[in-house]
């Protein structure tokens, strides 16, 4: 079993910048696939960002690419996001997933979810 636990999600104004915390526990973290995913209301889960085992390639949806970046700090079992010229269109509830090897952007394909985190964006 793994857990995750999402933190730094908040209200920020349009431009603005937050970081997003994934804390997990339970499992050698390295040995799990981390993403990011997003759910405004009415909306399906969407992925926005995934890093693999080691940091060694990161994948990102169309519309957060040059703004978000994804990272992970294996010695703090812990995967970051951080997010930079926010929109009102980013606002959402962040989820934190994990998963075993292969890496993937379907949340249908990851096992371990945190309970997530709402960003909100003001314009």
């Amino acid at each position: 079993q793994v857990q995750l636990v999402e933190s730094g999600g908040g209200l920020v104004q349009a431009g603005g910048s937050l970081r997003l915390s994934c804390a997990a526990s339970g499992r050698t973290f390295s040995t799990l696939h981390m993403g990011w995913f997003r759910q405004a209301p009415g909306k399906e889960r969407e992925f926005v960002a995934a890093i693999m085992l080691f940091g060694s390639a990161t994948y990102y949806t169309d519309s957060v690419k040059g703004r978000f970046t994804i990272s992970r700090d294996n010695a703090k079992n812990t995967v970051y996001l951080q997010m930079n010229s926010l929109k009102p269109e980013d606002t959402a509830v962040y989820y934190c997933a994990a998963k075993a090897p292969p890496p993937s952007r379907k949340a249908n394909e990851y096992d371990y979810w945190g309970q997530g985190t709402q960003v909100t964006v003001s314009s």
